[in-house]
């Protein structure tokens, strides 16, 4: 008897063969998955599956010290009330909970984790290129699923087959999204406002937020999804060095400076800053 955890069946269900486009089913023990056209995919052993066409390579996800960073900083509990925000808005609507969700770059399957946690009979399929994230993301949560892939390519799911996506700080890819919501499903996207950790980016030499960011947003879901619904989450949080050095590490803003520039940075700032989380929740409907 294997002692690896099963996957939940439901979240197969969802997905599709990156090659041929046809349902995919788990191996026996789910050892991988296979489709009817004979194209198969092995587990690895921390418990991910890797879903692209042969010869196919994804955009370069996080490094693993990110994601060891963004491990250490989820857990810690500091973007509890965002995970909270996401929930509310994918409980939101009149159509009953949703059963089924899509985590789009969903990294580590933190916030994904915290959503089926108020979903009791839902399930969840984490996407994102790291293989590290997926690694993490593979153990996040018995309800979840964790794929290798690309979100800008074809994305390895059935039409029509998620009653949500969720988008937290990650790629958006309008017209895949729409293939993959069921009619009536929505897309959840969560993006920083212009406040978000302002309290850093001076200091620190963050990457600030675009100005432009709502018009790009709509760009990239335009003329495939329409806006539907909008909300903000914004809290004050009292990080401490060792805090704020894994918050820098975990994002964008790790490619762009050196680990001691970033020390030295840190050192300046006071050991208990006040850092703003600020960020804008948008829901989006298919069109038609």
């Amino acid at each position: 008897m294997s002692a690896r955890r099963p996957w939940p069946a439901a979240a197969v269900r969802l997905l599709a063969c990156p090659v041929c486009g046809g349902p995919l089913d788990a191996r026996p023990d789910d050892a991988g998955l296979r489709c009817p056209a004979g194209h198969s995919f092995d587990r690895a052993r921390q418990g991910h599956v890797t879903l692209l066409p042969p010869g196919h390579v994804p955009p370069s996800g996080d490094s693993a010290a990110m994601v060891a960073d963004r491990v250490a900083f989820l857990a810690a509990g500091h973007y509890a009330g965002v995970t909270r925000a996401l929930g509310d808005a994918v409980t939101a609507g009149d159509d009953g909970p949703p059963g089924a969700l899509l985590d789009l770059g969903g990294g580590t399957g933190q916030h994904l984790a915290g959503v089926l946690d108020r979903l009791p009979g839902a399930v969840g399929v984490v996407l994102d290129s790291s293989r590290y994230a997926a690694r993490r993301a593979a153990g996040a949560h018995p309800r979840a699923l964790a794929v290798v892939g690309d979100t800008w390519a074809r994305l390895p799911v059935r039409d029509a087959a998620v009653d949500r996506v969720l988008v937290v700080f990650a790629p958006r890819n309008g017209a895949e999204t729409a293939r993959v919501l069921r009619p009536g499903g929505r897309l959840v996207v969560v993006t920083p406002a212009a406040d978000h950790l302002a309290e850093l980016v001076g200091p620190l030499g963050l990457l600030s937020v675009d100005p432009d960011k709502a018009r790009r947003l709509s760009a990239t879901l335009d003329p495939h999804l329409r806006p539907v619904a909008a909300a903000a989450h914004r809290e004050e949080l009292e990080l401490d060095h060792a805090a704020v050095t894994t918050l820098v590490g975990m994002g964008p803003h790790a490619r762009h400076l050196t680990p001691e520039g970033l020390a030295a940075a840190v050192a300046r700032l006071p050991e208990g800053t006040a850092v703003t989380v600020s960020v804008e929740l948008s829901t989006w409907a298919r069109q038609g």
